[in-house]
């Protein structure tokens, strides 16, 4: 096991609660971001983690994605669903990494317009 998720869970939330006490208004304007988020419209909770465990791979949050993991599990996702998840952010990163090529050639063709 490459971390004991558990503990990390529980030692980032006990950090959180204390950074709550110190920013306890934007705690709670954060915290009603995140209800109205989670709101059941359309998609069903389950979908909803899904989706939050895959932007926490794409934004490499630990912390989110041991939340989310939790979550996910609580609201009845499986393994293969959750890894099915993985993939969709893994191949948006991949192609994002991809369309991101033309930035850096962009850059490297404007050398030869500069002097500098």
């Amino acid at each position: 096991m490459l971390l004991d998720w558990n503990d990390h869970r529980n030692e980032l939330l006990g950090v959180v609660n204390k950074y709550a006490q110190l920013q306890p208004e934007f705690m709670k304007g954060l915290m009603k971001m995140d209800a109205g988020a989670s709101e059941k419209g359309h998609l069903d909770a389950k979908t909803h983690e899904l989706i939050a465990l895959a932007v926490a791979i794409t934004t490499r949050c630990d912390g989110c994605l041991s939340v989310h993991v939790k979550a996910a599990a609580k609201h009845g996702a499986t393994r293969e669903e959750i890894a099915e998840a993985l993939a969709v952010a893994i191949s948006l990163n991949t192609g994002a990494a991809l369309t991101y090529t033309a930035h850096a050639l962009d850059a490297f063709d404007a050398l030869k317009s500069s002097k500098s």
